[in-house]
C-alpha cells in the first residue's frame, strides 16, 4: 500500500501544451506592459504643474468647494491607493470627464479615433504598396538610376518636416490647382449628412450609398493620407532595400540562379519570402507611428482625430483627456505588437 502511494506521488505532471504556455506568457507580458503604461500616465498626471482640483472648480471657488472636490477625487489618499483606483477606473473604460467638452473622455475618444484610424490606414496602405516594390527594385538594381531615385525619395521623406510638406501640398494642390478638397473631413454641403455607423467617412458614405459624399470625403482625405503615406514610404522602402541586399548576397540565391531559376522567382519567391517577418515589424511600427504621430498633419488639415484632440486638451490643461488619449495610443502599440507576433507564427514556421 505504501509503495502504491509512493508510485502515485512520483507520477510526472503532464506538461502544458505549447500554445497554452505561449498564451500565458503573452498575456503576462501584455499585462505587465499595460500596467507600466498606466503607472507612467498616472505619474504624469501627478507631476504636471496643474492642480486637478482648480481645473474642476475654477480659481474663484471657495475653500469649502475646493476641499469637497479634493476629497471627491481621492487626492487625500496615499499615492499607491490613488494608483489602484486609477487602474480600476481605466479597466472599466472610465477616463474621467473632459473639462473642455464636458463629456466622458471615453466618448470623446470613441468619436475622434475613427478619423485617425481611417487616415492612418490609407497612409500605411499607400506606404506599403509603393514602398515595398520600390525597396525591392532598388536592391535588385543596386547603383542604378532606380536605386538613386529610391534613396533620394527616402532622404527627402526623412529630411522634410511633415508640416512644411502639408502646407506646400495645400498651397499647390488645393489653393493653386484645385485638385483636392480643403481642410476638414468633408465640405460644408455634405457635413453631418452621412449617418455615423463606423465613424469613418468613406465607409459610412458607402454604407449609405451616397457617392457624392464619398468622393467629397475622398478629395479631403487623399492629400493628408498621401503625405502620411510618403512619410511611411521613406522608411519602408529604405528598410526593404537593406533587407533585400542582405538576402540577395546569400549563397542560396546564387545557387538558385545557377540552377537556372528565373530572376522573378529568385527575387520574389526566395529572397523576398525571407524578409517578410522583418517587414512585418517595420510596417507595424510605421502604422503605430502614423496612428499616434499624425498630430501635425491633423492640425494642418483640421482633421478631427485623436492627435489634434490630445493637443487641444494639452493646451487647455485638460489632463483627463490627455491621459486618456495617451493610454489609448499606448494600447494601440500593444495591440499591434500582439498582432505582429501572430503574423510571425504564420509567416515564419520556425516560431511555431
Amino acid at each position: 500500500m505504501q509503495m502504491q502511494r509512493n508510485f502515485v506521488k512520483r507520477q510526472p505532471r503532464l506538461p502544458l501544451p505549447h500554445w497554452v504556455r505561449g498564451l500565458i506568457v503573452s498575456l503576462f507580458s501584455i499585462s505587465i506592459t499595460m500596467l507600466g503604461l498606466l503607472f507612467v500616465t498616472f505619474l504624469i498626471g501627478r507631476v504636471m504643474p496643474i492642480d486637478p482640483v482648480l481645473a474642476v472648480v475654477g480659481e474663484r471657488a471657495s475653500q469649502e468647494q475646493y476641499e469637497a472636490v479634493f476629497l471627491e477625487l481621492g487626492l487625500d489618499k496615499p499615492l499607491i491607493v490613488q494608483f489602484f483606483y486609477y487602474v480600476a477606473d481605466v479597466l472599466r473604460g472610465d477616463f474621467g470627464t473632459s473639462l473642455l467638452t464636458a463629456r466622458p473622455v471615453a466618448e470623446d475618444i470613441a468619436r475622434v479615433f475613427p478619423a485617425t484610424f481611417e487616415l492612418a490606414t490609407i497612409g500605411i496602405f499607400l506606404g506599403c504598396v509603393l514602398g515595398v516594390p520600390l525597396g525591392v527594385m532598388a536592391a535588385v538594381r543596386r547603383g542604378s538610376w532606380i536605386d538613386q531615385i529610391a534613396r533620394v525619395v527616402a532622404l527627402v521623406g526623412y529630411s522634410m518636416p511633415i508640416f512644411w510638406l502639408g502646407l506646400m501640398g495645400l498651397l499647390v494642390f488645393y489653393g493653386i490647382l484645385g485638385w483636392v478638397g480643403g481642410p476638414g473631413r468633408q465640405g460644408i454641403f455634405y457635413e453631418d449628412m452621412i449617418p455615423s455607423v463606423t465613424g469613418m467617412i468613406l465607409l459610412d458614405s458607402l454604407i449609405a450609398g451616397d457617392w457624392g459624399a464619398f468622393w467629397d470625403a475622398f478629395s479631403h482625405i487623399i492629400l493628408p493620407a498621401s503625405l502620411l503615406g510618403y512619410y511611411s514610404l521613406a522608411y519602408i522602402s529604405r528598410m526593404t532595400r537593406s533587407f533585400m541586399l542582405e538576402q540577395l548576397s546569400a549563397e542560396y540565391v546564387t545557387t538558385a540562379r545557377v540552377k537556372g531559376m528565373s530572376e522573378w522567382a529568385v527575387i520574389w519567391t526566395h529572397a523576398f519570402r525571407n524578409i517578410r517577418v522583418q517587414l512585418i515589424t517595420v510596417i507595424a511600427l510605421s502604422y503605430a507611428n502614423l496612428l499616434e504621430g499624425s498630430v501635425l498633419t491633423e492640425i494642418i488639415f483640421s482633421w478631427p482625430g485623436i492627435g489634434s484632440y490630445i493637443t487641444t486638451a494639452l493646451l487647455s490643461a485638460d489632463m483627463n483627456a490627455v491621459l486618456g488619449g495617451t493610454v489609448v495610443v499606448g494600447l494601440v502599440f500593444i495591440c499591434l505588437n500582439v498582432f505582429s507576433d501572430l503574423l510571425y507564427k504564420i509567416f515564419d514556421p520556425r516560431s511555431k
